[in-house]
């Protein structure tokens, strides 16, 4: 999974439950979204994962805690131009 997430990408936070290896709480709140700012290949102690996610808060975060949220599509949007209508002049 690491090769799919990668740094600016945004990922939903799944699992707050506390932190799996020293059973402290964890400061991230599950169904909210975060932007991963760094990738680190390590395995974490879980075993689960094979790379912690640096969201922002705290350290790094096993993976496993969140989804890849797919990025968002661009969509073209017709404009309406105004331009001003022409007049004939008649003698």
């Amino acid at each position: 999974m690491s090769d799919a997430i990668g740094p600016g990408d945004l990922v939903l936070c799944v699992n707050a439950a506390p932190n799996h290896v020293t059973g402290r709480p964890v400061p991230l709140q599950a169904g909210e979204t975060y932007r991963v700012t760094g990738v680190m290949d390590f395995a974490c102690p879980c075993g689960r994962s094979d790379a912690l996610l640096d969201v922002g808060v705290d350290f790094a975060w096993c993976q496993t805690r969140f989804r890849l949220l797919p990025k968002p599509k661009a969509e073209t949007k017709t404009r309406r131009v105004s331009a001003p209508k022409e007049t004939e002049k008649v003698r």
